[in-house]
């Protein structure tokens, strides 16, 4: 990616990085960096390749609420590669709260995928 905008082959990519880690993050083929990609319209990416998508969301306290939202990729055959936790809100060390969590999921599939977008719109 560095050297994508260092060459500028696109007028439409930036990229924002400390020096530091423009140097601990180089353009390595194991490298597992994430990038984030702002635009003021949608980018659906093809389907013709296994995308992993990441996702964060909440749930409202209750027995079972976590089984039931990733029951909504199981039900569509879609693999969740990762799912991990942290506490939630602003005061999250002064005010903690059960259930007070943010759910981070990394799931195997492009946004341009129907099946993944109704998954998403069964969560909500």
């Amino acid at each position: 990616m560095r050297e994508l905008v260092r060459r500028k082959l696109s007028t439409s990519i930036e990229a924002l990085m400390a020096m530091p880690g423009s140097e601990l993050y180089p353009d390595d083929s194991d490298n597992v960096t994430r990038f984030l990609v702002l635009a003021r319209e949608p980018i659906l990416p093809g389907i013709d390749r296994t995308f992993k998508t990441s996702i964060v969301f909440s749930l409202e306290e209750g027995p079972g609420i976590l089984i039931k939202a990733l029951a909504v990729f199981a039900l569509r055959q879609i693999n969740l590669s990762k799912v991990s936790c942290r506490l939630g809100g602003e005061l999250q060390y002064l005010l903690w709260k059960y259930f007070d969590y943010l759910f981070y999921v990394d799931f195997e599939a492009s946004m341009a995928d129907q099946n993944a977008q109704n998954a998403l719109r069964h969560l909500k």
